[in-house]
């Protein structure tokens, strides 16, 4: 047990403790001059002074303590700066509960959604909502195959990353999508594009293969009353070149001018995946697409991060004063155009090394950009009365 401070500024009764199992001392007072080392909750933690600015620090201890299976970060306790390293650990270490339960109730959210969009009551018949079964499988399936990409490239790299976390809420979809956490610093320009662009090709794939599937199966036939009312409210859609595409290619109609018809809903599992890719691949902070243009372009990312919100919200008022939309159609691009906001002042993941990325990764990118180009629409989701 370490010695009571009484004067509270952690500078007296100190004791300094041997870390054998981390990197030897010599190899960290070349820029980290130490006077005190302590061993707390399986972290080691070293008190000193930096001899040089803290990134450059970072980048000489970082790979240091990564080769003896620690990550380190660099923080100021009561006014002294402390090196704190926390063992590596990027394996699932027990059963993830919280991943579990979070699953299963986006499982019944997604049912839920799923059971309007085939004109199911589900309260009239709870268990009719199993009926929309397919629709929930390809929400799931876009969604769980998007981040799964990033997970395993994750691991390929060596960066500490949780399984999925689906986000239950009951919207028109039944989810606000996925996540993943990822602990650690990215080791260099190749894990951070690697596993930005993971996500979005290995989602795409799923995405089209949903939306082919879906566009050959039967539309849904809208009830002859909820048709006939004139209160009842309607959802339009609007259609990213991908997906109209993929209708012409198949020679499928997605039923535009029939307010009786409508595509199956595997469709609209395929619709959110495209919508979904292209959110991502906005260009800013920690979105995937922030990942992809900093190993890309390095610095010059956050200049370009800074000109998006302005574009969105120049967007949301082209569509309201111009084109002449709702503003329930509209509204989406302002939120948007806050949130990326709030997402460029934070700025992107940096890497350790900042080497460029080779032509095939930046060509890859490239392409990356332009398949989200695909995926957008200028009004997704219109409600109509």
């Amino acid at each position: 047990m370490d010695d009571v401070d009484p004067s509270g500024d952690g500078t007296a009764g100190r004791r300094t403790v041997s870390l054998d199992d981390g990197p030897p001392l010599e190899r960290i007072e070349s820029v980290f001059a130490v006077y005190e080392t302590r061993r707390e909750d399986g972290q080691l933690v070293y008190y000193g002074d930096p001899l040089i600015a803290p990134e450059p620090l970072m980048r000489e201890l970082w790979p240091v303590f990564r080769e003896d299976g620690y990550d380190v970060e660099l923080t100021r306790r009561h006014g002294e700066y402390v090196l704190v390293a926390e063992p590596r650990s990027i394996g699932i270490d027990g059963i993830p509960w919280t991943n579990v339960l979070l699953l299963l109730a986006t499982v019944v959210s997604t049912l839920f959604a799923g059971s309007m969009w085939y004109h199911i009551d589900p309260f009239a018949d709870p268990l009719a909502m199993v009926e929309a079964w397919p629709f929930m499988v390809a929400i799931l399936g876009v969604l769980g195959v998007h981040e799964m990409g990033h997970y395993v490239l994750s691991r390929y790299h060596g960066v500490d990353a949780s399984l999925p976390y689906f986000i239950p809420v009951p919207t028109l979809i039944g989810t606000m999508g996925a996540v993943i956490k990822m602990k650690g610093r990215m080791p260099d320009r190749k894990a951070l594009f690697d596993i930005g662009v993971a996500g979005p090709l290995a989602g795409l794939v799923a995405t089209v293969v949903i939306t082919i599937v879906g566009l050959h199966l039967p539309p849904v036939t809208a009830p002859e009353d909820v048709v006939a009312d004139p209160n009842a409210i309607q959802i339009e859609l609007g259609y990213p070149l991908l997906l109209e595409g993929l209708a012409a290619a198949f020679d499928q109609p997605l039923y535009r001018d029939d307010p009786a018809m409508a595509v199956n809903p595997v469709v609209i599992g395929g619709w959110v995946g495209m919508f979904v890719t292209f959110l991502n691949l906005i260009p800013v902070g920690q979105l995937d697409g922030g990942h992809i243009l900093r190993a890309m372009a390095g610095q010059l990312q956050e200049t370009i991060a800074a000109l998006v919100p302005g574009a969105l919200f120049g967007l949301a008022a082209y569509l309201y004063y111009v084109s002449g939309h709702s503003g329930n159609s509209v509204f989406i691009w302002v939120f948007w155009g806050i949130f990326t906001a709030v997402l460029a002042s934070v700025g992107p993941a940096r890497p350790m090394q900042d080497e460029r990325l080779g032509a095939g990764r930046f060509l890859l990118g490239v392409v990356t950009f332009v398949l989200g180009a695909l995926c957008f629409m200028p009004v997704p989701i219109a409600i109509v009365q």
